[in-house]
């Protein structure tokens, strides 16, 4: 594995790029919010900005990001548009994947083809959805047959991650092209939150996928390194919740700050400095600071593993795992408390449809049932009673 860049986020010649994109997401946020859909021009800004090779090793020509740099550029992304943040997040998990679960001569190519020709990956790797079946063919390969749910950026995406299962119920993961005959990419994203995901169906009518396409050695979870992938998809999400919920703290302060008058009980001059409402602000600030910790020594912890590569240990990758789980946790619940409880420090003319504050509660409602949190505090419990280390799956 090719070193990775040291370089602090906000030292990194990338960073003013960050911030040109950033300012691109959030000048049109709110209408897409309301629009749904592809977010084809936004799409096309982060192609343009060379962002979507920003983890691959500079020997491939890529910027050669750590996995802490890489995040907080997701963390950043997600203050102003979570949908967004989710894609460019999900582009880095699945160029891990290929990373993890692939031989050289797989993902070397690919990684400078990302490159070279600014693919954008999409995703219908969803372990959970049984709903494709992998055939075999004659060639020593496969064909994939059925439907996946939950396929985010899949809609004009160049490279697909996409897995069925066998006969004998083996889990195969594939990379393919998304415009390969027999795929269907539908328009059937319409949830309340994480609009411009494109979290919705693709169909798979006898796609033909190759045996050199089939991330088969070392394969899924196939060790304590390869079963960093999970945690990796954790830390992301943790870095969209905190993001979120700093991103709502931060509409309600510039709301609280314009605002003319106090409430008419109150003694203040001013909301800002109504004792009540500095108050709220602290909790919130307070829960959100608990949350930056425990992101950030889950994201160094991580950075360390990942240097390990395949002298990790599982006792190692236990360690990464109780972390991430703890980050996600907190920037959870902290960030579901800001994005509900903004509102009593804004008041009733916040929550005007044209403001869209609560896209904020939706957009984090939506991704934090990505998988109930109460099992992962029960992991957490597991190891502070009986020093157990979740069990790896593609959930832990």
């Amino acid at each position: 594995m090719h070193s990775i860049s040291t370089e602090t986020a906000e030292s990194a010649p990338w960073q003013p790029v960050v911030d040109s994109v950033a300012e691109e997401l959030e000048r049109t946020a709110v209408a897409r919010d309301r629009a749904g859909g592809t977010a084809l021009h936004e799409r096309r800004v982060l192609r343009d900005s060379g962002l979507l090779g920003l983890s691959v090793p500079r020997a491939y020509g890529g910027h050669g990001a750590s996995w802490s740099d890489t995040l907080a550029v997701v963390r950043r992304f997600a203050q102003v548009d979570s949908s967004l943040a989710h894609l460019f997040a999900f582009q880095h998990l699945h160029l891990a994947t290929v990373r993890l679960f692939g031989r050289p001569r797989q993902w070397e190519p690919w990684f400078e083809q990302t490159i070279a020709q600014r693919w954008f990956w999409g995703n219908a790797l969803n372990p959970l959805d049984q709903g494709t079946r992998a055939v075999p063919d004659r060639a020593g390969g496969w064909y994939f047959v059925g439907r996946k749910s939950f396929c985010s950026g899949a809609a004009d995406s160049d490279r697909l991650l996409a897995s069925a299962f066998d006969e004998q119920g083996r889990l195969l993961i594939g990379v393919v092209p998304t415009s390969r005959k027999g795929i269907g990419v539908l328009d059937d994203w319409d949830n309340m939150g994480q609009r411009q995901t494109d979290s919705g169906t693709v169909v798979f009518d006898q796609v033909a996928v190759a045996g050199n396409e089939v991330l088969a050695d070392p394969g899924p979870l196939s060790s304590p390194f390869a079963c960093l992938r999970p945690l990796l998809a954790q830390l992301i999400l943790a870095h969209i919740y905190l993001g979120l919920g700093e991103g709502a703290l931060r509409t309600a302060r510039d709301f609280t700050r314009a605002s003319s008058r106090a409430w008419i009980a109150s003694p203040a001059s001013h909301p800002t400095e109504d004792l009540y409402v500095q108050g709220h602000y602290g909790r919130f600030w307070l829960a959100l600071e608990g949350a930056r910790v425990l992101v950030g020594r889950a994201a160094s912890a991580f950075d360390s593993a990942w240097r390990r590569e395949t002298a990790l240990t599982e006792t190692e990758r236990g360690k990464v795992a109780i972390a991430v789980a703890a980050a996600k946790v907190q920037s959870a619940q902290a960030g579901l408390d800001v994005t509900q409880r903004m509102f009593e420090v804004t008041g009733a003319r916040a929550t005007t449809a044209a403001l869209r504050f609560d896209r904020f509660w939706r957009n984090l409602r939506v991704h934090t049932l990505h998988d109930p949190i109460d099992y992962k505090i029960r992991e957490l419990g597991d190891w502070a009673l009986n020093e157990r280390f979740p069990d790896p799956s593609f959930y832990s």
